[in-house]
């Protein structure tokens, strides 16, 4: 079943049961009669599958399924933070914000276009907000829209988090694993622990979302995919995500096998003559580079192209006289085989940390700590 087969109440009052562990109490918080609270369960425990509390003379105890479910509720109800929040309401404005329109959200979920609108517009009500605004023939969220459909993204990542672990509790994990690659992460790290991963776990997905850091970050942070690998950020500027270190990487200057510099060890001044093709001004890589020569007293090199495709940089490299700034194991099959040659590294300290963003809030489940164990063994291992 999805989220949306659910009642969100329902969900908080089994939240509440399983914090303060007797029915009375539970109902009390969350505003219902006792016997509708035990309707609530019950339908709730139907719905899934499995039983979430033991009932005992002085009270409810939660099951391993409460256990696994009750934190995940507790999590998304912070991130929809009002009881006016319901999964149709949830449903209602992802939708419109993912297809940008009334008549798209009503084709991708199937529910009618007046349905759509009366739950946003009650929806708008109950929060005393403005969250969508017509603008001559299209609808568009307001800045409020925007945050509160990134709230409800993060809010099902919960809850869709919680539901895919009581499928691994009755042996059918079902996960689907989302990451975002930065080009370092593509060359060797990532490959190597998904196969290594998924030589145990082979009913997972791994859906691999590859871009700069800058097409990740929003997706990122909205809960669009699970976590960004890559160049990690010093200092990090986004307060809601987190970092942790994988690796560190020495970036090699890379020219085309024949290039006039082949063979030499060429000094700053030499390479400041020569045109590069480096990231867009803002990477990591290419302000420590510009760093490097304003401490040497010299002008910035020409960069005629911007890019971190290394099957690009690959090509232009290979049919002109640039220089390049790369990961060893970008480019050790086209070193191999003859077509680049490495010119060193850059004189003095020179290196990048490798690691994994996360969003501070992220709790992983079982596959997903395994899935970042793997990528700390391959790390290790590298």
């Amino acid at each position: 079943m999805e989220i949306w087969d659910y009642n969100l109440r329902h969900l908080a009052a089994i939240a509440q049961i399983a914090r303060l562990g007797t029915m009375g109490a539970a109902a009390r918080a969350v505003n219902l009669t006792q016997p509708a609270l035990t309707q609530a369960l019950a339908r709730v425990e139907g719905q899934l599958g499995l039983m979430l509390f033991e009932r005992r003379h002085d009270g409810m105890v939660s099951t391993p399924a409460a256990l696994v479910l009750a934190p995940r509720i507790a999590a998304a109800l912070d991130h929809t933070a009002s009881p006016h929040v319901t999964t149709a309401r949830m449903r209602a404005l992802l939708a419109l914000a993912d297809h940008g329109g009334y008549l798209g959200a009503s084709l991708a979920t199937g529910l009618a276009v007046p349905t759509l609108h009366r739950a946003i517009k009650d929806l708008a009500l109950s929060l005393r907000k403005v969250l969508v605004e017509r603008r001559s023939n299209a609808v568009v969220l307001t800045e409020s829209g925007h945050a509160l459909a990134r709230a409800f993204r993060l809010a099902r990542v919960e809850l869709e988090a919680g539901l895919a672990e009581l499928e691994a509790l009755k042996g059918r994990e079902i996960r689907r694993i989302t990451v975002g690659a930065m080009p370092l992460s593509r060359a060797r790290i990532l490959p190597a622990a998904v196969a290594r991963f998924l030589k145990r776990h082979p009913h997972v997905r791994i859906a691999i979302a590859e871009g700069a850091r800058a097409e990740l970050v929003e997706p990122l942070r909205n809960g669009m995919i699970d976590m960004m690998i890559g160049a990690l950020r010093d200092p990090l500027v986004e307060p809601d995500l987190t970092q942790a270190a994988l690796f560190e990487d020495e970036p090699v200057i890379v020219a085309r096998h024949d290039h006039p510099l082949a063979s030499t060890q060429p000094d700053l001044a030499t390479l400041a003559r020569h045109a590069w093709i480096l990231p867009a001004r803002g990477a990591p890589l290419r302000d420590s580079l510009e760093a490097l020569f304003d401490a040497a007293g010299l002008a910035h090199p020409p960069v005629p192209v911007e890019s971190g495709s290394v099957m690009t940089i690959r090509q232009i490299l290979i049919e002109s006289d640039f220089l390049a700034l790369v990961s060893p194991d970008q480019v050790a099959v086209e070193c191999e085989a003859r077509w680049l040659t490495s010119l060193g590294r850059l004189p003095g300290a020179f290196h990048r940390v490798i690691g994994v963003t996360t969003r501070t809030s992220w709790r992983p489940t079982a596959v997903q700590a395994e899935f970042l164990a793997d990528l700390n063994a391959v790390a290790k291992a590298r």
